[in-house]
């Protein structure tokens, strides 16, 4: 037993009644609201306090951290089933020191301190004939500890009765701090708002009493669709950030119940542009988890931009400030905390004009701008880091041909003359060297790549009978100008329909000689069928002791086989003897699988020659280059990876993407790569740096295919919402989106030899022909997503059968549009250009 007023007494008084030195007791009502409680499953900085004042204090070592000013403090008997490793506590200050001498509590008053106050007159009477509150999966306060803590802590011999009660609330604060019960101290301070200081409760408070974060939002909402049509599309860009900041304070101030409704009431707003965003945010309730979701961390840490116009912007302000007191200051102090808004003059952006505004009236056209969101970069710029002398960078692009090799480009010469002087061309036609001219004339804007800074091996017979081969295609092709007079160009399609396949065909690609197609199955393997139904005939039939038959299949990877690829060649020329033919046909496959294999496989041989070892995950696709010896792949590691086929190792990896990098393409000087990932950027890259030069933001779903076109200055990406977007590389903009396929999934896209016509194929089984001139139409057709009985179907066309039920929903399609042709329930795997402007696509018949 120790008498009242030993030094032991003393010390233990001292050491309770002053906390750690990094502690804060005068705590606004916002910080500890703000201040995320404690996760009993992470640790935690624990403060061991003996009560043995012999011995020295310790402090773990777990966890220096400190949330918010707010220390993780708790007891070592609280914490169950896990030591606390310890180490020694630094020496109190000496405010800490005088008052054990004096035996007095260094508690601050609230003449001392603002910040008690509100403290205090909201923890008056939280055990005043009530249990004490904890939150499930914390530790909770004792009330019999609780009592003999306060019964031992010393209050002082004040007149007043309120500093007494002042007092005691302080010592109640300091107990659950010392303790470590924080998330018990946060719901306390919580329940005991409505008092006064001396314990009385105060009169109820409505809901002007709180942020008007909901009605302010509401308010908005309603003016956005009340305005005038020219600024209604644009406006309705700002509700998006709004909304997610105002969820965000929702939480971070401790009203779950109200975040949760306000989310619930406000999300289908947002689901066709936003779904992902919103699948990661419907589980938030609690400041912590807004910690540990890694999507809300980067709204948080960057701001969202949004472009307006000039006016619009103007009409905004001037409507919040009009309604300050109804919630528009709230909503303009997140405009202004959390938004980045850069205003644009109608007459500088063409996105801004009359017209643009007047076509994103319609149905289906509000996409996000290409420069909106949180990266935080500027449109077309790759560079992301902090640095304003760098923000908003575009590196100069070399977007030209790739010079020809010398000795090749001679030989090609003299092949060509020995073939015009054998077969001269008919009248009004080129001759083939006067075609190969206009080929390789350079143009004085487009600046190419130098052959010294991508080697490539020497060139042989093969490479001079493929461009000879390439010249005459040219030069006999289907000639496509895009559309004339609202007409669109007449484009043939193929289609080749796969039966029987049960859905396991992943993925298909067509060989540039139309001889021979590939697709890779879900059960590990590949077959090759040939396109004509003859049986395939192997180069080396000595060591060939399979029986003829048109398809051979290739055995060796471990997983589903995700993406497979031919190489670059050309169809045989005709009336060639065979003493001097030299064969140009597809040799070699690529193919990539779940095994995070990619492996080559000889076409001579039907035999696997190389394994490619690198990825760590799946790896999703890969593409050839456009003179082959270099691939490209990308996987679910996030990363693309540049590889040579004689060399084992990759030679570039591309890093950057913040999800699965889901496609893959070169340009056509093979002096860049482009990647497209779940994150919905395209980013495209330099195969001599390995450094990202542009980088494209736009898409709301996942881009599921895209294709450089062959003049070098555009690219094509389309997503899974069923959008394709065209980006000028050059300024790296967008130029235009285009609406017509069904959700789904666009699955392949392809240019025409001249660049002006796209084709595209997707999940909804049809093939849509596109035109990439900018359409001066506003005309819009309505067709049905599912494919119908093969018919034609024109955009300008509105008409629909009447006698027919219409199946699923209405999908808008834009002037773009040239045509299309629906399959009969066959999804499109691949579509395809043909050297000559013919379409070849193939996909499988699914009849369920």
């Amino acid at each position: 037993m120790v008498k009242r007023g030993s030094a032991r007494e003393r010390r233990l008084r001292a050491m309770f009644a002053s906390p750690p030195p990094d502690i804060s007791r005068g705590r606004s009502r916002r910080a500890s609201q703000n201040a995320p409680p404690n996760d009993p499953t992470e640790p935690q900085a624990m403060v061991a306090w003996s009560l043995d004042a012999t011995r020295e204090h310790q402090v773990s070592a777990t966890s220096p951290s400190r949330v918010s000013g707010r220390p993780g403090i708790s007891a070592e008997s609280t914490v169950r089933g896990s030591p606390v490793r310890t180490h020694r506590v630094p020496s109190r200050s000496a405010r800490a020191r005088r008052a054990s001498a004096s035996n007095r509590p260094s508690v601050p008053t609230p003449s001392s301190s603002p910040l008690a106050a509100p403290d205090t007159r909201r923890i008056s009477n939280s055990f005043s004939g009530r249990p004490p509150i904890a939150r499930s999966g914390t530790s909770s306060a004792s009330p019999s500890s609780l009592r003999e803590y306060l019964r031992n802590t010393p209050m002082g011999t004040s007149a007043s009765s309120e500093r007494s009660e002042v007092r005691r609330n302080e010592a109640v604060i300091d107990y659950l701090a010392k303790k470590g019960y924080s998330r018990t101290e946060a719901m306390l301070r919580m329940e005991s708002a409505n008092q006064e200081i001396d314990g009385r409760p105060l009169p109820q408070l409505g809901e002007d009493s709180r942020p008007k974060t909901r009605q302010g939002f509401d308010l908005l909402k309603n003016w956005v669709e009340e305005n005038l049509d020219l600024y209604k599309p644009e406006l309705r860009r700002v509700l998006w950030p709004l909304f997610v900041y105002s969820f965000f304070n929702m939480v971070t101030s401790f009203y779950p119940q109200d975040a949760k409704n306000f989310f619930e009431a406000n999300k289908n707003m947002f689901l066709p542009e936003h779904t992902d965003d919103i699948r990661h945010f419907e589980p938030i309730s609690l400041p912590e988890h807004l910690q540990d979701n890694s999507v809300a961390k980067l709204y948080r840490s960057n701001k969202y931009r949004v472009v307006l116009s000039n006016p619009a912007y103007t009409n905004l302000l001037q409507f919040l400030e009009s309604k300050d007191k109804e919630g528009g200051s709230v909503m303009n102090a997140i405009l202004s905390s959390f938004c980045s808004v850069k205003t644009m003059d109608r007459a500088a952006d063409d996105r801004f004009s009359f017209a643009s505004m007047l076509n994103q009236m319609a149905p289906g056209q509000s996409s996000p701008a290409e420069d909106e969101g949180i990266p935080g970069h500027h449109p077309g710029s790759a560079y992301t880091g902090d640095n304003p002398a760098m923000a908003g960078t575009l590196p100069r692009l070399r977007l030209g041909k790739l010079p020809m090799e010398q000795t090749l480009e001679e030989d090609v010469r003299a092949e060509l003359a020995e073939v015009d002087a054998k077969e001269p061309p008919v009248a009004g036609r080129n001759t083939l060297s006067q075609e190969f001219e206009q080929m390789i004339k350079k143009e004085d804007e487009d600046e190419a790549p130098s052959r010294a800074d991508i080697p490539f091996p020497p060139s042989i017979a093969r490479d001079v009978e493929v461009e000879v081969r390439r010249v005459m295609e040219h030069r006999d092709r289907f000639e496509i100008k895009g559309r004339t007079g609202g007409v669109g160009p007449g484009v043939s399609v193929c289609m080749f329909t796969f039966h029987n396949t049960l859905d396991n065909i992943n993925c298909m690609d067509f060989s540039d000689d139309n001889q021979l197609v590939a697709c890779g199955f879900a059960q590990s393997y590949i077959r090759v069928w040939s396109l004509d139904g003859k049986n395939i005939q192997g180069a080396l039939p000595e060591i060939d002791d399979l029986p003829p038959a048109n398809s051979r299949r290739l055995i060796g990877h471990s997983g589903p086989v995700y993406a497979v690829a031919f190489p670059p060649c050309a169809s045989a020329r005709e009336n060639v003897p065979e003493r001097d033919a030299v064969p140009t046909n597809a040799r070699w496959l690529l193919s990539s699988s779940a095994d995070k294999t990619v492996r080559l496989w000889s076409l001579d041989t039907w035999q696997c020659m190389v394994v490619y070892k690198g990825h760590d995950r799946p790896i999703w696709d890969l593409r050839w280059g456009p003179f082959g010896q270099y691939f490209v792949t990308g996987g679910s590691d996030r990363t693309a990876r540049l590889w040579v086929t004689d060399h084992i190792r990759q030679q570039r990896i591309f890093v950057g993407h913040d999800q699965d990098v889901d496609c893959v393409c070169f340009h056509p000087n093979s002096a860049y790569v482009f990647t497209a990932s779940s994150d919905h950027t395209v980013r495209m890259w330099a195969v001599t740096t390995g450094n990202a030069v542009r980088m494209f933001t736009g898409h709301a779903g996942n881009v599921t295919s895209m294709e450089c076109s062959r003049d070098g200055k555009l690219l094509a990406t389309a997503d899974d919402q069923g959008t394709i977007i065209l980006w000028d590389l050059a300024p790296g903009r967008l130029l235009k989106r285009m609406r017509g396929h069904g959700k789904g999934g666009i699955w392949s896209v392809s240019w025409s030899v001249e660049s002006t016509v796209l084709v595209s194929g997707g999940a909804d089984g049809t093939v849509r022909v596109w035109d990439v001139a900018e359409s001066q139409e506003n005309t819009q057709g309505r067709v049905i997503g599912e494919g119908g009985a093969g018919s034609k179907m024109d955009a300008g066309s509105t008409s629909t059968t009447q006698n027919k039920k219409k199946k699923g929903k209405d999908v808008v399609v834009t002037a773009d549009q040239i045509s299309a042709f629906p399959t009969k329930k066959s999804p499109v795997y691949k579509v395809k250009f043909t050297n000559m402007n013919l379409v070849i696509a193939g996909g499988a018949y699914l009849p369920l």
